[in-house]
């Protein structure tokens, strides 16, 4: 590959997006690191009460709807346009199949009483979560607009922008999901 060749995937804009949101969840999992510091069995006992096997689980759907954006752009390059829609289908599902398992979360913690004032950590962890949930929201969004775009035949092998620009949201969305998961719900 020569170095004409070599360029970031999508559109030029959405890498500042992504840069800028990449560092408003860094400063969030910075705040979370100092709070804990100086909170860590507060912090360490409320994290055993998270249901660790829906955070996995929500890993592994997140992991394998990025798999099915890569293989939508794979397809849309190859100059297969439904390929690439069932692929986004796939991954929007996977986004829905996050999404409420997530809800179920949510809804768990209120109905036990947890809010944002019940402690720091219980602060931290809906205030992420919630924020990603809503990232993950716009990112089915934004699939939802490629697979549509691609239906309507605007993508094809020599036009394959839209589609990359769709997966590096969505590839974003996974990768703060992986630094998030462990940090809340795993270390301590």
């Amino acid at each position: 590959m020569d170095i004409a060749e070599k360029r970031l995937p999508g559109d030029f804009a959405i890498w500042i997006f992504i840069y800028a949101e990449l560092l408003v969840f860094a400063v969030f999992f910075i705040s979370y690191a100092v709070t804990r510091s100086n909170h860590v069995e507060l912090f360490n006992h409320s994290q055993l009460l998270l249901d660790r096997t829906a955070g996995m689980i929500n890993t592994v759907v997140l992991i394998t709807s990025s798999w099915f954006v890569v293989n939508a752009v794979h397809a849309i390059k190859a100059g297969h346009v439904k390929q690439c829609t069932r692929w986004l289908q796939g991954a929007i599902g996977m986004g829905a199949i996050f999404l409420v398992i997530k809800m179920f979360e949510f809804t768990t913690k209120h109905a036990e009483g947890i809010n944002l004032s019940t402690n720091a950590f219980y602060m931290f962890y809906l205030s992420l979560t919630f924020f990603h949930f809503m990232h993950v929201i716009l990112g089915m969004v934004i699939l939802v607009a490629v697979m549509i775009n691609a239906k309507k035949g605007r993508y094809s092998a020599t036009e394959t922008t839209g589609v990359e620009t769709g997966a590096s949201y969505w590839h974003m969305v996974d990768l703060v999901w992986i630094v998030l998961f462990p940090l809340v719900y795993l270390m301590r």
